[in-house]
């Protein structure tokens, strides 16, 4: 996959938009084991950092973000400008939560202003 460059602002310095090819996204879903979520569980009534949901947020929104890039290069983009990130998380049944993370933003074809 090419490089592409992945900003939170609309310009980039020394850089002129040309093309707007459209919103791109990228998701990812994760979710902890059923003795990851127990662990967790015990931990949160003691009070402390939480490092097993930190890893999986952190995994879940790395996925997102090279699922956005891989959806900007699919298209003929070199860089996603204005990039987001969306998450939440929702009950997938039996006691199980899930994480998700989106990262969207808009694919453009950048040209360097020498």
């Amino acid at each position: 996959m090419p490089d592409i460059l992945v900003v939170t602002v609309n310009e980039v310095a020394n850089a002129r938009i040309d093309r707007v090819i459209g919103p791109v996204f990228g998701t990812s879903i994760r979710s902890r084991t059923i003795v990851g979520n127990f662990l967790g569980g015990i931990r949160a009534v003691f009070g402390g950092a939480q490092g097993g949901y930190i890893a999986m947020v952190n995994q879940t929104r790395d996925e997102a973000l090279e699922a956005l890039k891989a959806h900007a290069a699919a298209l003929g983009a070199n860089a996603v400008i204005g990039m987001r990130f969306d998450s939440g998380e929702f009950d997938a049944g039996q006691g199980q939560a899930m994480n998700e993370v989106t990262a969207y933003g808009t694919a453009v074809i950048l040209h360097p202003i020498n």
